[in-house]
């Protein structure tokens, strides 16, 4: 990806640096096994945002050694674990498209995108175990989230517990976790210090749970004809999205509006599988003020986040932080 934040010098110092962790990232999903390089490789060749890695550059700009190789490891190990965790969510998601791709599990079948995912966390592990056993550990608990927030959101809310508190929960670890890991990375292996990294990682989590929020308002607004994706596809799949959950709230709570009650009938009753009655109820959700409330809260984990970073010396490289914090959701608004 390109750099779009920061000033002159630093956006290009990152690209460069960028350039050279694409190189390893390819390097890292390839295979000289012709039965195993298609699989691995194919979400990579897909492309992405790439915000994790960029992260972990980004944040080692604080650290006194921005271009020692564990940096770049790190920056590799964050992207193929991100990379694995795709795979086996378009496997329980039964996901058609990833990234305007097929995905994994479509061209190549349930077991081997399962196996494929695994292959792409052991080269993870490979690279996270030269940086030493606290690196090995650390990213061992980042796994251990990203696991249990996908237990979390299958499982679902259990008895007594606020849907929409599960649901910040499983945010919090399934995409929070990660980048909350490429943030303390950077700092960490720059030879930065434990405080700074425990700054970066509360930033990094709150920057996570933001940018989920901004895509539950994507999968609303979205142009499908743009993004290769169904406008409503989460509530096609009976998924309860962050609007939606403000909706139940509002309903339980006595404040909901008629127009919001009839969004919540046709979710609970219509035959979503039609594009017609999804359409209806996106076309809803999208004139119900709901929506900009979902802003509204996406925002508030951003400020929460660039809060978190006065305690960074002033920067070209905090004022870029706070650029990637509000790039995360200005991209849904």
């Amino acid at each position: 990806m390109s750099v779009s934040f920061g000033q002159g010098a630093l956006a290009e110092g990152l690209n460069a640096q960028m350039g050279v962790v694409e190189r390893m990232l390819a390097a890292q999903v390839s295979f000289d096994d012709l039965q195993v390089d298609p699989a691995t490789s194919h979400l990579a060749q897909a492309g992405g945002k790439r915000l994790r890695p960029l992260l972990v550059l980004l944040a080692a700009q604080l650290g006194p050694r921005p271009q020692d190789p564990a940096v770049y490891d790190a920056a590799v190990v964050v992207e193929l674990t991100h990379l694995a965790s795709l795979y086996h969510d378009d496997v329980m998601d039964e996901a058609p498209m990833r990234r305007g791709v097929p995905s994994a599990q479509a061209k190549f079948g349930n077991s081997v995108a399962i196996l494929a995912g695994d292959v792409l966390f052991s080269r993870a592990s490979i690279l996270m175990a030269g940086l030493g056993p606290r690196a090995v550990r650390l990213h061992a608990r980042t796994f251990e989230r990203l696991c249990q927030g996908q237990l979390h959101e299958t499982i679902g809310v259990r008895q007594g517990q606020s849907p929409k508190g599960h649901y910040i929960r499983v945010l919090q670890d399934k995409t929070g976790s990660l980048i909350a890991a490429s943030a303390m990375y950077g700092v960490l292996y720059s030879g930065g210090s434990e405080e700074l990294a425990n700054v970066l990682a509360a930033y990094g989590e709150r920057v996570g749970v933001a940018f989920q929020i901004a895509d539950d308002v994507i999968d609303i607004r979205s142009d499908g004809a743009t993004t290769g994706k169904t406008p409503g596809t989460d509530l096609r799949e009976g998924v309860d999205t962050m609007p939606v959950l403000l909706l139940r709230e509002q309903r339980e709570a006595g404040s909901i509006d008629a127009a919001g009650e009839e969004i919540l009938r046709e979710l609970d009753h219509a035959d979503l599988n039609s594009d017609a009655a999804l359409g209806e109820v996106v076309d809803r959700l999208r004139r119900h003020p709901v929506l900009e409330q979902t802003e509204r809260m996406a925002l508030a984990w951003v400020a929460d986040a660039e809060n978190h970073l006065v305690r960074v010396p002033p920067s070209a490289v905090r004022d870029a932080l706070v650029d990637f914090a509000r790039m995360a959701v200005n991209r849904a608004f």
